[in-house]
């Protein structure tokens, strides 16, 4: 058997993933024993062996480090034999594949599938699967429904605490306070619309409504940004966003050249009475987002701070104040001044000093110079998700780039986790990342990502052929089924089924435009082509298709505030717009509430394996379920052309039987949606299906979370034969 993998029969039988349909326990730890499921065709095997090793890639058998094991046909189910084998973890890393046999034929299959061309001689396919000891992501994450809320623009809920037109300078202009219908401009990040966290906690309600488990905030801390990536003060919240007890002093007037003269800023920022009554007022709103099953999730910038923060001071802000430590901006002898990088000793007022893509309000942080300021980030990552806060986990912006190599930037994360983990051990840690995650997916930094490369991008290049941004089409990938499956198993491949399940799954966010305006296929910005333009063309049959993608794929899906209602805009700032509550759109909100509902009552949706059913030009069909005849099992479909669609759909590779019958649960298309429940039949464990135009359809069989198909009416039998 040492020549090249040859073209077995019946390879679209086999089946195998790291869901705990086919790996149990999930988790565990060094020395526990797990026991692997592998699925064959019933009869359509010989032998099925177990490869392992703690290395991703052996040569040959020759090394020691490999363990072979013939495995057990266990269970046979229709048209399936599925095979067991038990193992214990070791200490390292464990990686696996497997070698299937019948008679001279033989393959490799990885966490891709099988793998042609693999040698068998390779000891491991290319893309084995993993298990890596003692690595946990928190239970509540996996798969969570979550929702992100650009804070200033959500809701105000709270007038009194609003930014004051004049209050400071930003960028060298007086901030602006603005009407909430305004929308952004090119340079926004000096206006503000008043959105707090009352606001939110007043539409607590609304989210609970959506399905929403967790909220995953925009910076909140003490920062002169309306987006407050650009932090002033890491220990305490921004009362801008909370309530300012004490609130007194004058504004900066119209000419005035920088904020010596910002009193009521620094007031409201700085003193310690307003910043111990915002800390309160956060710890309060978590405790009620909790009492309501809501989870909170806070965003950490650590790789840079702003330059109006307390350890620069480049405003002068806390030397105004008194009672606070001066600034590295100011004098060598800051206890400061090794947090950041300068390349002069030209104090005061030294302005040399690194910042994050030479941005100079982005001062760098420079850890490996300033232990003092190692041990204060990870007090910080600490203090927030303790008591009396109790947050439940850190979102980490630009995490990849922190520090000043990849060596350091690993041993950071690495000890930031640690320190969270002790704290809280049920919070998660998400970062922001593009391209390949896996160096930081090994348990011991991040638990997941925001997973740009395996659903924002493929999803958008498939339903819209656009880039995320508006900026590039690629008429090429609109539609195109095979290569939307082809990246998304490439991609998905370099997660840990841990760091799938709880990935943050996102049709669009603040950094890209709005998937509804991305639905008009349009290039723009907000710069060349104006706000309206975003509106203009848009498609609500391709909207709903990526919600029905949001809530079926694996991973957790993640809304962006005023996803519920369609929201437009282009690209930052633009995709920042205020929530309309004046003008919502109750027939999308009444949608997405029910996208949320056949999530929870699909088990499948939440935890089940994904298997790609049916693919060609404008259309793909994938499928989630359990393992065995027992489980529920779903079909997705969509066509993304302006044609009807006929697909003939393999539901038998789910393990679906003839006497079975498919229920159609949601049903969308340009001009409406449907969640009237038909039941279609299955032949020969077929399931042909009539797709409208630009369309999804979800259809289910096997055991629900709770409620019944009683009331199912039978299918128009065009529809499935």
């Amino acid at each position: 058997m040492n020549g090249i993998y040859s073209e077995m029969t019946d390879t679209e039988a086999l089946f195998c993933d790291e869901t705990e349909g086919f790996r149990t326990p999930f988790s565990a730890e060094p020395g526990d024993e797990i026991t692997l499921w592998f699925r064959t065709a019933a009869d359509g095997a010989d032998i099925v062996l177990l490869r392992s090793a703690t290395k991703p890639s052996v040569a040959s058998d020759s090394d020691g480090d490999v363990a072979l094991c013939f495995m057990k046909r266990a269970v046979r189910s229709g048209r399936f034999d599925y095979w067991q084998a038990h193992l214990r973890l070791p200490e390292k890393k464990l990686y696996y594949s497997f070698e299937v046999r019948r008679g001279r034929e033989a393959c490799l299959y990885g966490k891709t599938g099988v793998e042609p061309g693999c040698a068998l001689d390779n000891l491991m396919t290319w893309h084995p699967f993993s298990m890596i000891p003692g690595f946990r992501v928190p239970e509540w994450s996996r798969g969570a429904v979550m929702y992100q809320i650009f804070v200033d623009r959500f809701r105000n809920g709270d007038p009194s605490n609003d930014v004051i037109s004049g209050e400071y300078i930003y960028l060298g202009e007086r901030v602006r306070h603005v009407e909430w219908d305004s929308l952004p401009e090119n340079l926004d990040v000096g206006r503000f619309y008043g959105g707090d966290l009352e606001g939110v906690r007043q539409e607590l309600d609304h989210l609970k409504d959506l399905g929403v488990e967790a909220i995953y905030l925009n910076p909140i801390f003490v920062s002169p940004s309306n987006h407050k990536y650009d932090c002033q003060d890491y220990f305490h919240v921004d009362p801008h966003l909370t309530l300012i007890p004490k609130d007194v002093g004058k504004l900066v007037q119209q000419g005035e050249p920088d904020n010596r003269k910002a009193e009521r800023y620094i007031n409201r920022t700085a003193d310690p009475v307003n910043l111990g009554m915002s800390d309160w007022v956060f710890a309060n709103f978590v405790n009620d987002a909790h009492d309501m099953g809501i989870r909170v999730i806070i965003d950490g910038v650590f790789n840079h701070c702003g330059s109006f923060h307390r350890w620069m001071d480049r405003e002068n802000i806390y030397g105004h104040q008194g009672g606070y430590p001066i600034g590295a901006f100011s004098t060598r002898e800051s206890p400061y001044s090794h947090y950041f990088r300068f390349s002069t000793n030209e104090w005061p007022d030294n302005d040399s000093y690194e910042g994050w893509w030479g941005v100079e309000t982005l001062p760098k942080l420079n850890y490996e110079e300033a232990p003092n300021l190692v041990r204060a980030v990870m007090d910080i990552g600490q203090k927030w998700v303790s008591p009396p806060y109790g947050a439940d986990g850190w979102r980490l912006d630009v995490a990849a780039d922190l520090g000043h190599s990849e060596e350091y930037n690993h041993e950071f994360w690495k000890l930031f986790r640690k320190r969270v983990k002790e704290a809280n051990p049920d919070a998660v840690i998400l970062a922001e990342h593009y391209g390949d995650p896996s160096s930081w997916l090994g348990g011991d930094q991040w638990d997941s990502v925001m997973n740009y490369d395996a659903f924002m991008e493929p999803v958008s290049w498939f339903l819209t052929g656009m880039e995320k941004h508006s900026d590039r089409s690629e008429p090429c990938l609109f539609g195109n089924g095979p290569e939307f499956f082809r990246t998304m198993r490439e991609n998905m491949s370099r997660f840990s089924q841990q760091s799938l399940e709880c990935a943050m799954n996102q049709l669009d966010n603040h950094d890209h435009s709005r998937f509804m305006t991305r639905t008009n296929r349009t290039v723009g910005r907000l710069g060349t082509n104006g706000a309206d333009a975003a509106s203009m063309g848009t498609n609500r049959g391709i909207f709903r298709q990526g919600i029905v993608m949001l809530m079926t794929w694996p991973g957790a899906p993640t809304y962006y505030y005023g996803d519920e209602i369609a929201l437009c805009g282009w690209t930052d700032p633009d995709s920042r717009r205020s929530y309309p509550w004046e003008h919502q759109d109750l027939e999308m909100i009444e949608f997405c509430c029910c996208a949320a509902r056949m999530r929870r009552e699909l088990p499948a949706l939440r935890r089940g394996s994904v298997i790609e059913l049916s693919a060609g030009d404008g259309f793909i069909v994938y499928g989630r379920m359990g393992r065995g005849a027992d489980s529920n099992r779903v079909v997705i479909c969509i066509n993304t052309s302006h044609e009807e669609a006929i697909v003939h759909v393999p539901v038998w590779k789910m393990d679906v039987r003839d006497e079975e019958v498919m229920r159609r649960y949601m049903l969308t298309t340009e001009k409406s949606y449907n969640v009237g429940v038909l039941e279609f039949p299955i032949r020969n464990g077929m399931f042909r299906v009539a797709l409208p135009p630009v369309s999804s359809s979800v259809f289910a069989v096997g055991e629900r979370t709770r409620g019944t198909y009683d009331d199912a009416e039978p299918g128009d039998p065009s529809w499935a034969m």
